[in-house]
């Protein structure tokens, strides 16, 4: 294979590994970004052991990813994780406080040992989704780069209107999902309850895609240049808005399932249009554009890229198996037994 071959096919797998953290973790944290909203104890149960078989597996994807990353073009994960220093302590701490929630939560039956866990839970989803949409709103928009590819800005500096919205926009996409998955898992008064609020969701979702998407046409030209220059391209994002037209036709109709389906369509169409739009770009660099970190000059040497796609040939195989046995064992609705959390 040639350099070319391999940077650009680490470079797909990085996405699809990053892409399949989203659609499947989306969910755990929309989940918690709407679990406040229950009242009784029970449902907030039902709540998180619908996602309490599966949440921890769905990690596994975001490390395996930085892991991708890491291996194949560590410059780009330096000055990224080197950047985002105090973004990425805070997700940290999010993502800890929240699966100490899950755990915790029912260990005790005093009625402020679980109200506080169920916050922390909510606050912990909420913040992780925030700060992955703020960290992609970055890497979309650009940030500053010195000629040695280090990053020369402040912690505040990343928090500028743009990453704000698409980390709105993330939290919105997130709980339109969970919603959708919670009404999949659940039945009964709490399974009608939901569907009430699916709707909200959309609508909230699809306000925010829109403002987001208009920011994007006017503010960040070089994040539609792709699909400009190969207008082929632009049956993603027009599979994309389909996917999303889709999900309150399926669910109006009870094809609960299948708009489920239709966004993780969308999820995974919107970060495959951010791939496309990215590359040949791993980290942008705003303003001067020829300090960016690309899958050029940020990758490791092709013989580390080739034996590392030997390597992920076999473990992405055991990381997808792995993941469809869990969802095939614990379909159906959610029984509380004496095992639940």
């Amino acid at each position: 294979m040639n350099a070319l071959d391999l940077n650009t096919i680490w470079f797909v797998l990085i996405g699809v590994l990053f892409g399949g953290y989203a659609i499947l973790d989306g969910f755990d944290l929309g989940v918690g970004a709407i679990h406040l909203f229950t009242k009784t104890d029970e449902e907030r149960r039902i709540m998180i052991n619908s996602i309490g078989p599966v949440w921890d597996g769905n990690e596994v994807w975001l490390v395996t990813g930085g892991g991708a990353l890491f291996a194949a073009f560590p410059m780009a994960y330096a000055t990224v994780f080197s950047g985002f220093y105090l973004a990425f302590v805070l997700l940290l701490f999010a993502l800890i406080f929240r699966a100490v929630a899950i755990e915790f939560r029912s260990k005790q039956p005093h009625r402020w040992w679980r109200q506080m866990w169920d916050i922390s839970f909510a606050c912990g989803s909420i913040l992780s989704s925030f700060l992955i949409g703020v960290a992609m709103g970055n890497i979309a928009w650009g940030i500053p780069l010195d000629t040695h590819h280090e990053f020369a800005g402040t912690f505040l500096g990343l928090l500028h209107p743009y990453a704000v919205l698409l980390g709105i926009t993330t939290v919105a996409l997130f709980m339109m999902h969970g919603a959708i998955y919670t009404v999949l898992k659940t039945e009964g008064a709490l399974h009608d309850k939901v569907r009430g609020w699916v709707n909200n969701c959309i609508i909230f979702f699809i306000i925010c895609y829109a403002i987001t998407t208009m920011a994007t046409l006017l503010y960040l030209p070089h994040m539609t240049a792709q699909v400009r220059s190969h207008p082929i391209l632009f049956l993603i994002p027009l599979a994309t808005m389909l996917s999303i037209a889709n999900i309150p036709r399926a669910f109006h109709h009870g094809w609960d399932f299948q708009a489920f389906l239709s966004s993780s369509a969308a999820m995974a169409g919107m970060m495959m249009l951010f791939g496309v739009e990215m590359f040949p770009n791993l980290v942008f660099s705003n303003p001067v554009t020829a300090n960016s970190l690309t899958v050029y000059n940020a990758a490791s040497s092709q013989k580390t890229l080739s034996i590392m796609l030997t390597i992920a040939m076999i473990g992405i195989p055991i990381v997808l198996a792995y993941t469809v046995s869990i969802y095939w064992i614990f379909r159906g609705k959610v029984k509380l037994d004496r095992m639940s959390y």
